[in-house]
């Protein structure tokens, strides 16, 4: 039983179309809520550089066909879908929102799909770039897209034996206060996390005495082999440590408590940060007010202030100075790009080896018989599945070269090492990717005030 909302999304006042993608990519993208990024998907764009290529999009839609509009202006459109819980698993909700977003675009326009697991509800986050990949139209929000939506999403759910809101009640609240559920009280897992943190504020020195503290607080812990359980009172079943992902397996924790951990959680970009400045003359074409010019005023002169002060802040940084720490951010950004894709690549597969490994072993003793049995076209039939599923594995095998299969607990514990390692890598890429925007903006304020004018002379002298 899915719910559904289409909302497009403006720019708002006081941002860019550049600015105002960002914070809604930033925002479902969040790699807490997304496994890491395991649960994001993208269709005709890369996603950790997605908002770039949307505002890129936008710039060449405007560059060919000339349309501008004003502050109602469309930058792209969010599709929520939101399913029962416990209904569908998290890769399942990712698959059927792609299917969704290729459905109602019918592939005419880049879209990543987010799928979030932070509520006890899975749910998507679908952003669709607002111009097609030709940069010549743009998304067709027709009268009643939000009811042929909601019918797309549907038609999925009962295509993979999910079930659906047979009489739909209007409602632009979110999906648990639609269920009724809007007082819920907090989950389980979420009582545990909160007393790990009220544990972690009172600084224990090391892991056990960490655990002695969480037990003083009410909540039982025991362990059974590697793993650590908890359990709070009212919780019948014990939670694994590790089940509570983020900020709170076990690792994270020792982490924590050593202070060598990198936080999942990314802070917003600080109001302070420097920003682009507004091209006036473009805005006024667009048809805004004489307000808007003077507020628009304000924002770059303040802007521009705030390159200068920034290059004074850094010890009086010289222009080419910060062409080097700027070259040098950029690079150190190509740099994390790459690991995390040749990470990505290693955990695919890593996952495809573990697979087939576990298809080869359940499908072996089929395939002892089949030979025994001379190849037989009877036996075959019977066993058909069985054996064409052991043949792609072993062929899958051959065509890695590989002479002595790794056992499921090496790939596991490899998996878990690479992944640990992407995490790390992409915590540390959030944080240059916005050191590296800022200094580009810093830099982009620069060049526009070494051109010759009273008036940037004035604003070095006062900043």
């Amino acid at each position: 039983m899915a719910t559904t909302r289409l909302m497009p999304l403006h720019i708002g006042e006081g941002r860019s179309f550049s600015t105002a993608i960002e914070d809604i990519i930033d925002y479902v993208e969040n790699p807490e809520k997304t496994d890491y990024g395991k649960l994001i998907y993208g269709f005709e764009c890369d996603t950790r550089t997605a908002d770039a290529e949307f505002t890129l999009a936008k710039r060449q839609y405007i560059h060919k066909t000339g349309r501008v509009r004003g502050a109602d202006d469309v930058i792209a459109y969010h599709f929520r879908q939101a399913f029962k819980p416990g209904e569908v698993t998290p890769e399942e909700a990712n698959q059927i929102g792609q299917e969704l977003a290729m459905r109602l675009t019918k592939g005419n326009n880049a879209f990543i799909v987010c799928t979030h697991i932070d509520k006890h509800h899975v749910h998507n986050h679908i952003i669709v770039s607002a111009v097609n990949l030709e940069c010549t139209r743009k998304f067709r929000n027709f009268w009643g897209s939000s009811w042929a939506l909601r019918r797309i999403s549907d038609k999925l759910c009962l295509e993979h034996g999910l079930s659906i809101v047979e009489d739909p009640k209007p409602s632009r609240g979110h999906y648990g206060k639609w269920l009724g559920d809007g007082n819920k009280p907090l989950s389980f897992q979420n009582q545990i996390r909160q007393a790990i943190d009220a544990a972690l504020e009172q600084h224990p020195s090391t892991f056990e005495d960490f655990l002695k503290i969480l037990e003083a607080s009410g909540v039982e812990v025991t362990r059974r082999g590697k793993s650590i359980n908890f359990r709070v009172p009212g919780q019948k079943s014990r939670t694994r440590c590790n089940t509570l992902k983020g900020d709170y397996t076990e690792q994270a924790i020792r982490e924590r408590i050593a202070g060598t951990y990198i936080s999942s959680v990314q802070p917003k970009r600080s109001s302070s940060s420097v920003r682009m400045l507004i091209d006036i003359d473009a805005a006024m074409r667009a048809g805004k007010g004489a307000g808007y010019e003077r507020w628009a005023k304000v924002f770059n002169v303040k802007q521009l202030a705030k390159a200068v002060a920034y290059l004074k802040e850094h010890g009086d940084m010289s222009y080419e100075d910060l062409q080097a720490k700027a070259q040098a951010m950029t690079s150190r950004f190509n740099e994390l790009s790459t690991q995390i894709k040749d990470m990505e690549s290693r955990l695919s597969q890593n996952g495809e080896l573990q697979k087939q490994i576990v298809n080869y072993s359940k499908t072996r003793a089929v395939y002892i018989e089949y030979r025994k049995a001379g190849y037989s076209k009877k036996f075959r039939a019977e066993h058909e599945a069985d054996i064409l599923i052991h043949q792609a594995a072993k062929k899958y095998f051959d065509s890695l070269g590989v002479e002595k299969l790794p056992t499921i607990k090496a790939l596991r514990e490899e998996y878990a090492q690479v992944l640990e390692a992407k995490r790390k890598a992409y915590a540390e890429y959030k944080q240059v990717r916005e050191e590296m925007r800022e200094l580009q903006n810093v830099k982009a304020n620069i060049d526009y005030l070494l051109g010759p004018s009273v008036e940037k002379k004035q604003i070095i002298e006062h900043s």
